[in-house]
């Protein structure tokens, strides 16, 4: 199982970034996918999810409204678009995979909002 981030960056308030998740190893479209973050001191919290089909996602209170998550089954990958960006937004963006009780991780991609 590889799950490889990418799309990370700094950005000013307001600003919008898109974060992918190229996943490979397994059968991307039987599992749901999650985006996590971590700020600096902080614990990795999770940020949104989405079901195998795409049908159903949920997001983080802070996020709702900003950030839209989706996947493209065919291509094996998933996003993070995320709008309106603020500066408690910056941390490193992680995806995530559970498989047969087991988590898989990407290595993560940082986002930095900053004027």
């Amino acid at each position: 199982v590889q799950l490889v981030e990418s799309g990370g960056g700094l950005v000013q308030p307001g600003g919008s970034l898109r974060l992918s998740c190229a996943a490979s190893g397994f059968t991307f479209s039987l599992y749901d996918m999650r985006w996590f973050m971590q700020a600096p001191g902080k614990e990795r919290e999770q940020v949104a999810a989405i079901t195998s089909f795409g049908d159903a996602m949920v997001y983080k209170d802070s996020v709702k409204g900003r950030f839209t998550i989706s996947r493209d089954n065919a291509k094996h990958a998933l996003y993070l678009q995320m709008n309106s960006l603020k500066p408690e937004d910056t941390a490193v963006y992680y995806c995530r995979v559970q498989i047969a009780n087991r988590e898989y991780w990407g290595q993560g991609t940082q986002v930095t909002v900053s004027s």
